[in-house]
This record gives structure tokens, C-alpha cells and sequence, in this order.
């Protein structure tokens, strides 16, 4: 093949997506000159950061194939990559068993999570306001009939809705209660939601809104929701790892993304709902099902 060729094939390969202008221009300089070898660029490109963050959320898709089906808590990721390599693993391995999926905002996901979510066996509906989803709509004004879907899966994109979201190149209406009224339309299409927020101290960026998590928890509530499940991680400097509702509290979003994310699975609030869960949490005591719950 032509060095052309050989470039795209391995970013491809090793990066999973196109190669960069700037990128491509330089690694094409030096393999036609002969400064390095095709087995050495590929060695750089492995050796590179962008692939180190690419095989631990990798990883995380791998996590989650093993534990399809389960609810793994006190999971670990190091502390260099972003909230992603705790994420996908998280809600991937309680996604195994619906047969109807919807998840919003995949667009902008990332490729492991993509592949994860054509893995689980079901029929993936996604739904963003940019191009590129099967529907092309806002979360909060869903083209779907009432409880189309087993689950509907949102990551990392209810802190979005309402917000600046210009950033993504797409315009929609702005609303302080977006989140609010996104779960509400969650809540008629699907019989279950699994959600991931960032978390910490309060921090509207324009972009996005990082939410208190007992805040989040009363954005869930009034949507409509009962907390089946949550669970809340944090950032240190060596590794992302389950954290109590103190710790998650103190959080701060940084450069590097969230300090502290919240994932939790939504099921309607109804009285009935509401019984069950409590008739749950007593027979199973000494199983942690809530990072949130005050006592």
C-alpha cells in the first residue's frame, strides 16, 4: 500500500478515527523520507497518549462484557483519564438483557462506548440534536411513542441539556429545568434510565451545569424518578475509585473533566415503585445499593 494509505489505516487501526491534518502532513514527511519505518510509527502511535486514554476506556468496554448482566460497584480506573474509563463499564454491564435501547447524545460519544453499545445484543435506537444519530431530536421533545423502549441510556449529556450548546454546533432552546423535562420524556418513552452526571461542587459553566449530588438527586425526583441504584466515584491523583457523599460533595471540575461523577438507574416513582424498593432495601440489607442515601 502507499504511505497514504498505510497512515489512515493505522490511525484507523490504533486511534479509530481519520488522522489529523497537521498530523497526517508531518507522519507523511517523515515515512517518505525515510526518518522512520512503518513498524516505528506504529510503535509511536501506541506509545502516545491518545492511545493510552483510548485502552482504558477499551478496557472499561471489556469490563462491562464481563460483567454483562450484574451490577459491579467499586470499580477502579487510573486517575489520568477522564470520567469515561468509570462510565462506560458502569452502565454497559447493566444494559445487558433490554431489547429495545435508546441512548441519547452519541454523537459526540466515545468509540469504545459505541462498540460497546452495538455489542449488547438489542436493538440501539440513538437520538442526538446533531447529525449523525439514527433521529435527530431534543431529548425534551422525543418523536416516540409512550414506552417504546426497555432502557434508555444517557451519559454524560443531561448536564448539557438547556445549556450553551454551541460548542457541539447546535442550537436549542435554552431552559434552566432542561434536565427536568429531558428525564420527564425519559421517563414516558422507556421503562428504565441509567444516567451519569458530573459532580461536586456547583459549577454552571455556560456549557454545562455540575450539580450538588443530593441536587441531582432532586432533579431525578421531580422528574418523576425513584433511585433504584447509584453510586458515586472520585478523582485523586492515582485512580478513579467509589467515594462517599462527603467526599463527592468537595469535588471540583478541572481541566482534565469531572472530579467526582454520580451513575445512577431511574425507575418511575410510583407508589407502587416506591414499595418495592423499600421492601428491596430491607430484605437486603448488607447489599450497598445507594451512595447518596442520607440517613
Amino acid at each position: 500500500m502507499t504511505d497514504e494509505e498505510f497512515l489512515e489505516q493505522a490511525w484507523r487501526l490504533v486511534l479509530r478515527r481519520e488522522p489529523d491534518a497537521a498530523g497526517a502532513a508531518e507522519g507523511l514527511e517523515r515515512l517518505r523520507s525515510g526518518r522512520i519505518s512503518r513498524a516505528s510509527y506504529l510503535a509511536e502511535l501506541v506509545a502516545d497518549a491518545p492511545f493510552a486514554r483510548l485502552r482504558a476506556l477499551d478496557d472499561g468496554a471489556a469490563l462491562a462484557r464481563h460483567y454483562r448482566g450484574e451490577r459491579p460497584r467499586n470499580l477502579r480506573a487510573p486517575g489520568w483519564v477522564d470520567e469515561r474509563a468509570i462510565e462506560i463499564p458502569w452502565v454497559l454491564s447493566r444494559a445487558f438483557g433490554a431489547q429495545r435501547i435508546l441512548d441519547v447524545g452519541t454523537v459526540f460519544a466515545e468509540p469504545p462506548y459505541v462498540a460497546g453499545l452495538h455489542d449488547l445484543g438489542a436493538e440501539v435506537t440513538t437520538v442526538d440534536l446533531a447529525e449523525g444519530a439514527d433521529v435527530v431530536a431534543d431529548v425534551r421533545d422525543l418523536p416516540f411513542e409512550d414506552g417504546r423502549f426497555d432502557l434508555a441510556l444517557c451519559v454524560s449529556t443531561l448536564e448539557h441539556v438547556g445549556h450553551d450548546n454551541t460548542t457541539y454546533d447546535v442550537d436549542a432552546p435554552r431552559d434552566d429545568d432542561g434536565d427536568v423535562a429531558a428525564l420527564r420524556e425519559l421517563r414516558r418513552v422507556a421503562e428504565r434510565v441509567i444516567v451519569s452526571v458530573p459532580t461536586g461542587v456547583r459549577d454552571d459553566q455556560g456549557w454545562q451545569l455540575q450539580r450538588e449530588p443530593l441536587d441531582w438527586i432532586d432533579v431525578f425526583e421531580r422528574a418523576g424518578f425513584a433511585v433504584f441504584e447509584d453510586e458515586l466515584y472520585v478523582r485523586d491523583g492515582e485512580s478513579w475509585h467509589t467515594a462517599t457523599l462527603d467526599a463527592a460533595r468537595q469535588a471540583t471540575y478541572g481541566e482534565h473533566g469531572a472530579g467526582a461523577v454520580l451513575l445512577a438507574e431511574l425507575r418511575p416513582g410510583t407508589v407502587g415503585g416506591k414499595l418495592r424498593l423499600a421492601v428491596r432495601d430491607v430484605r437486603h440489607r448488607d447489599v450497598v445499593r445507594r451512595s447518596t442515601r442520607v440517613a
